[in-house]
């Protein structure tokens, strides 16, 4: 009787029996071939459009809005008479953002006086105007106590300085006592006749002219005075397209009033608002030193022979904070502080005789010095 045998597959073969350390070697070399598991994948991210950056609008820290347009309204107003001298009148309306004053300086005939009426015709504010001669007094500018006959006593009248816009021309005609009236009132917005103290009205501001050519009867404008403007505006010739537009606009009037379009949309409280808008702008700590750096390199220069005092960097400071507004930023960039820096520092340092007598400017200096300062990144 034959013993049945299942059949052996014949796939299969029959593995011999193994060690413990053939088992354990199969063991790990398994493990090491064992393939990774696939770690599931992300979800898919759609592609971003074309034009998602031009719909990503950052929001305004301060609400510079009207700010703004109404800065754009004061251009196109005075725009109307002038012709060109865009940096001038944008300094002029910095100035007043950063509650200063200018001087303005140029030949005679150039619309220096005409720029600052019609600065103060766009605001519905008090206008001054005194004209300084030599024989101009400090009294005919602040006032004067008067002896009241009714009452038996002194009473202060006070003088054309009492406003809120004041245009001085030919600054540089009234001797220095005349001149130095006017220290107080630019700097602390105050007045101090007979042991009484008078404050002005906000907003303050001055407008003085001067003529650098004719110097025969002026008076040259103490550095205390000067550095008390925080803007000196250089203003020059047109060029013949824009002499050509003053004639055809000059031929059309045909005898009518230049300033009789201006007109008149601002505020006191509003120029004080943006003033307040103004001073909050907000600067870094970085171009803060940098404003520094600058102040600090026009004292070690060895081309000026006095360099810049801690009054010009606030000046700067004032200035740029205004650019970055008029711009509608709320915030300081560099170019603010090199805009902002040869208009506050011309008149506020001194080329050495030996570098002037050789045509070289403060302008020239200012502008290298800014040039070789590092920029913060």
């Amino acid at each position: 009787m034959e013993e049945h045998k299942e059949p052996t597959p014949q796939n299969e073969s029959v593995q011999p029996s193994q060690t413990p350390q053939e088992s354990a070697q199969e063991v790990t070399g398994a493990e090491q071939a064992t393939p990774v598991p696939d770690i599931p994948s992300a979800p898919e991210v759609p592609a971003p459009a074309a034009n998602v950056g031009a719909d990503l609008e950052f929001k305004s820290r301060l609400d510079l809005t009207e700010l703004r347009s109404n800065v754009q309204r004061i251009r196109d107003e005075i725009g109307k008479v002038i012709v060109g001298q865009n940096d001038m009148i944008d300094m002029l309306i910095a100035s007043l953002l950063a509650k200063g004053h200018s001087l303005i300086e140029g030949v005679p005939g150039i619309a220096k006086t005409v720029s600052a009426k019609l600065l103060a015709k766009t605001a519905s504010v008090g206008f001054s105007r005194i004209q300084f001669t030599p024989d101009l007094m400090p009294s005919d500018i602040l006032g004067t106590s008067v002896f009241n006959l009714k009452n038996s006593e002194f009473e202060f009248k006070k003088g054309p300085i009492f406003s809120n816009m004041i245009l001085i021309d030919e600054i540089n005609r009234a001797p220095a006592k005349t001149q130095a009236a006017l220290f107080e009132v630019m700097e602390e917005r105050q007045i101090t006749m007979d042991g009484e103290q008078y404050d002005l009205d906000p907003p303050f501001m001055v407008l003085a002219t001067q003529n650098p050519v004719e110097q025969e009867g002026t008076y040259r404008l103490p550095e205390a005075q000067l550095d008390r403007f925080l803007f000196k505006i250089n203003v020059s010739y047109p060029n013949l397209e824009e002499e050509i537009e003053i004639l055809n606009r000059e031929h059309s009037l045909e005898g009518g009033a230049k300033t009789e379009s201006i007109n008149s949309f601002l505020t006191a409280d509003q120029i004080a608002r943006y003033q307040e808008l103004v001073s909050k702008i907000y600067i870094e700590k970085n171009l803060l030193s940098y404003i520094a750096q600058i102040i600090v390199a026009t004292r070690n220069n060895q081309f000026l022979y006095l360099g810049a005092s801690p009054r010009a960097s606030i000046a700067i400071l004032k200035s740029s904070k205004a650019f970055a507004a008029m711009n509608g930023r709320d915030f300081v960039t560099p170019e603010d502080i090199k805009k902002a820096a040869v208009p506050v520092l011309h008149h506020r340092v001194i080329v050495t005789p030996e570098r002037e007598m050789e045509g070289l400017t403060s302008d020239n200096i200012i502008k290298q010095i800014i040039e070789v300062t590092e920029i913060p990144r």
